[in-house]
């Protein structure tokens, strides 16, 4: 099979496997949000495929995420939550390829490591960014409403909170893990 098949194939895999991940996610709940484990086959893919994989996958589960787990933020504002969400995930693929294969001649495992965190962190990040720039004002509300003292405590403790955490160990553990065991298949194939 040429390389460029295999790539065909394994992107075809991992881009039904980050929408099946994302469509469970909506079940896996730590507060008010869903806990995702679509950031693993996105990093996953980053390191075998390259960063542009990265940024096609992280798209792939920004637009699942746009239409099954949006509608709370679609009702405060469209273009906002639409721009947040599409710039997360496609971010925090394209940049976990970016940095796995800058420091993958290194050293693999650490640019896996890396990568695993790159990915939650932009994530996350831009999503609360997206709460400050677009949705503040209503958050503020909702913080007031839930017993918080402002907003940003709200977002980051009430929204963000435990599954930046979750997300975080599921990636480093997981996505280490599965770029390994390729790893150890591809120099058995070879």
């Amino acid at each position: 099979m040429k390389s460029n098949t295999k790539t065909i194939v394994g992107m075809g895999l991992l881009t039904a496997i980050v929408i099946i991940l994302q469509a469970l996610a909506l079940n896996i709940r730590f507060g008010m949000f869903s806990i995702t484990l679509v950031l693993v086959p996105i990093i996953v893919g980053a390191a075998l495929y390259g960063w542009k994989a990265g940024a096609w996958l992280g798209f792939v589960f920004s637009v699942v995420v746009l239409l099954t787990d949006s509608a709370a933020f679609m009702a405060i504002s469209i273009p906002g939550t639409i721009i947040t969400v599409l710039l997360k995930g496609t971010l925090a693929g394209l940049l976990a390829g970016v940095v796995y294969r800058l420091l993958s001649s290194k050293n693999k495992m650490v640019a896996t490591i890396t990568a695993g965190v790159v990915a939650p962190v932009v994530n996350t990040g831009i999503f609360v960014l997206g709460c400050f720039i677009f949705f503040y004002p209503t958050l503020s509300t909702w913080a007031t409403e839930a017993g918080f003292e402002n907003g940003a405590a709200y977002i980051i403790f009430g929204i963000v909170g435990i599954n930046f955490f979750v997300e975080l160990a599921i990636n480093l553990v997981l996505s280490t893990v599965i770029v390994q065991i390729v790893g150890i298949g591809k120099r058995q194939i070879q």
